[in-house]
């Protein structure tokens, strides 16, 4: 089962990576790219082979076309949240999941109604929403103030997209906001409120999505590394020249290019390690269920925390250097290296990486957890 997966996921990488700077230029809503995903049968892979294998097959895919590779990590993201509050969302094996819970956008205001809920409002960065069968929601009621989530079918009447994405990176992510106009939410589509009362011991449990997002992320920066490398791999064994002054036949041969490159394939081989620690943390904090105690859940977020600021480094400091090494001709639009740094560099500023190097200090240094927040 383990080699039809992968397989599958080489197989999604090699199609997406052959016209990836051009699908990057034209900017266009990804439709067909998750139609690919679809095509792929890696949609449901969280529930046939588990998390680790997810969190793989996003890496893979994320190396060819980080936009892609956003996608479907955040696909498995939200479908592995909705079970945070007790059994998962159902879900049909082709169906594309993304979610609309920006922690610092709470414009979306549920109102009860008939048994259920409207919810009126625009929320903001709402990854791969405007392609999805289903979305998972976060709201605020406006009778007593509880924080909701839920699922909704993306296509309810009420819900609209202004399309209004237009960033130098992750231009295919679909990242832009989503807009309820009196859409209709039943009973049985909550999943449940988001405990105020840290105290609750429900808490530690159901937070585990803020880190989620986290270690997702990361698993795109490593990959975004890894996409580059080989990229730029190819181009300097078959096209880089070597420097005159360099006294080899081969740019594959130049001692500082072998060098520069040796130094961040280790760097991103370290950051992957990191990451695959922390997909590990993660998932044996997911198997304790509403067992999972505050120290066990602190302990997951220091994994993630850790493991993003490695591969956050990677993927910058390598999207930015593998020009050094193939030179000139290739900052040509043809190629389309620069798509790795601008994704990096887009997707790295998603939360400020210092406050994740503060927060294992702290923890170090201190014993202090991370504070539960939308990012921690």
């Amino acid at each position: 089962m383990t080699e039809v997966w992968r397989k599958a996921a080489l197989e999604l990488a090699s199609t997406l990576a052959a016209d990836a700077a051009e699908r990057d230029l034209a900017g266009r809503l990804p439709v067909e790219e998750v139609g690919l995903l679809r095509e792929s049968g890696l949609l449901p892979l969280l529930d046939t082979a588990g998390w680790a294998a997810a969190n793989e097959a996003t890496r893979i895919v994320s190396a060819a076309d980080a936009s892609v590779g956003h996608l479907l990590g955040y696909h498995y993201l939200q479908l592995w949240r909705t079970g945070l509050f007790g059994p998962r969302a159902a879900s049909e094996p082709g169906w594309f999941w993304a979610g609309v819970s920006n922690p610092l956008d709470a414009a979306l205001l549920l109102t009860p109604a008939d048994g259920g809920f409207t919810v009126e409002g625009t929320k903001t960065f709402a990854t791969g929403a405007a392609v999805a069968d289903r979305l998972v929601v976060s709201a605020t009621r406006t009778d007593n103030g509880d924080k909701l989530t839920f699922v909704v079918d993306a296509r309810a009447d009420g819900i609209t997209f202004p399309g209004e994405w237009d960033n130098i990176g992750q231009r295919l992510t679909a990242s832009g906001a989503v807009r309820f106009e009196a859409v209709r939410i039943a009973a049985d589509d909550v999943l449940g409120t988001q405990p105020e009362d840290q105290s609750d011991p429900k808490v530690p449990r159901i937070s585990l999505a803020a880190i989620g997002f986290q270690l997702m992320l990361a698993q795109v920066y490593v990959g975004l590394a890894v996409g580059a490398l080989d990229a730029a791999a190819v181009y300097t064994r078959e096209t880089a020249r070597p420097w005159t002054l360099s006294d080899v036949d081969k740019a594959t041969q130049d001692p500082y290019i072998l060098a520069g490159y040796g130094e961040l394939v280790a760097t991103a081989r370290a950051a992957g390690f990191a990451v695959d620690a922390a997909v590990s943390a993660l998932g044996d904090a997911d198997e304790r269920g509403f067992e999972l105690t505050p120290a066990e859940r602190a302990e997951a977020a220091i994994a993630i925390s850790s493991a993003k600021i490695v591969a956050s480094r990677a993927a910058v400091e390598t999207t930015s250097k593998v020009f050094e090494f193939t030179g000139a001709r290739a900052t040509a639009t043809k190629y389309g290296f620069d798509r790795f740094w601008r994704n990096a560099r887009t997707l790295t500023l998603h939360d400020p990486v210092t406050y994740k190097a503060r927060e294992v200090g702290d923890h170090f240094l201190n014993g202090i957890p991370p504070c539960l927040s939308g990012y921690s």
